[in-house]
């Protein structure tokens, strides 16, 4: 049994894919991080980062111990090893998902993830900051259209869990500045995950964990966003 700390955001979403895909046995542990439950001390013993998602695997592979994981790329590649799925045993083909499930985790997250926070969160417009991450986000969807131009999935060998880490973050493409159109080759890739029964599957648990949807309030901006060392401490208590 897997327990999977979790609330409806492209992080999490990356983790239901997976064991949606693989039928690992799990359960959700919701951790609404618009109530700050993601600095509780209990959930700070297993992801210190104060971020989900976050899993307990109750059977590790060795036998041994259970295992807690935070970051979601790492946790996809526990999950990988431990099931035998969705990333290739040879050398070369291994390498080409992990060379793409970090540069999601490196790049197309975290530029789309400053995107969506001063396009949609900030309190007041900040244009060069808008224009600096609209920009980089259509370069990085650029960078995937010419990937996906001659193969069915980003990487070699199939579905992989590159595939799942990159298509959480292409989902709100709209509320990125950025038009699915314009990336005939990411549309074609796009429709036929968002087609998979998996997908369906991992997607229908947001609405049962948050039924309203990614609505930010005033106090919940305030948990979510300016955080600083002393701040998170002091939530933490």
């Amino acid at each position: 049994m897997i327990d999977l700390f979790y609330w409806p955001t492209p992080n999490g979403h990356k983790i239901t894919l997976f064991l949606e895909e693989a039928g690992l046995e799990y359960r959700v542990a919701p951790v609404n991080i618009g109530k700050g439950e993601q600095f509780t001390p209990d959930f700070l013993r297993i992801a210190p980062n104060n971020r989900m998602p976050a899993i307990i695997d109750h059977a590790p592979a060795d036998g041994g111990p259970q295992v807690s994981l935070f970051e979601s790329g790492a946790i996809l590649l526990y999950l990988a090893d431990k099931s035998g799925h969705f990333i290739p045993a040879d050398l070369r083909g291994r390498a080409e998902v992990l060379q793409w499930l970090f540069w999601q985790m490196g790049g197309l997250g975290p530029m789309a993830g400053q995107n969506h926070h001063f396009r949609n969160y900030a309190p007041e417009p900040v244009p060069y900051a808008i224009d600096r991450y609209v920009r980089e986000t259509n370069r990085l969807y650029g960078v995937l259209d010419r990937r996906l131009t001659d193969r069915e999935f980003v990487a070699g060998g199939g579905y992989s869990i590159a595939d799942m880490a990159i298509y959480p973050w292409i989902v709100p493409h709209a509320a990125q500045g950025q038009s699915l159109d314009d990336f005939p080759a990411i549309k074609r890739w796009f429709e036929a995950v968002a087609a998979r029964p998996a997908t369906q599957r991992a997607y229908a648990i947001g609405p049962t964990v948050n039924p309203t949807g990614p609505v930010i309030r005033d106090e919940e901006r305030k948990i979510l966003f300016g955080q600083s060392a002393a701040t998170t401490e002091t939530i933490a208590r």
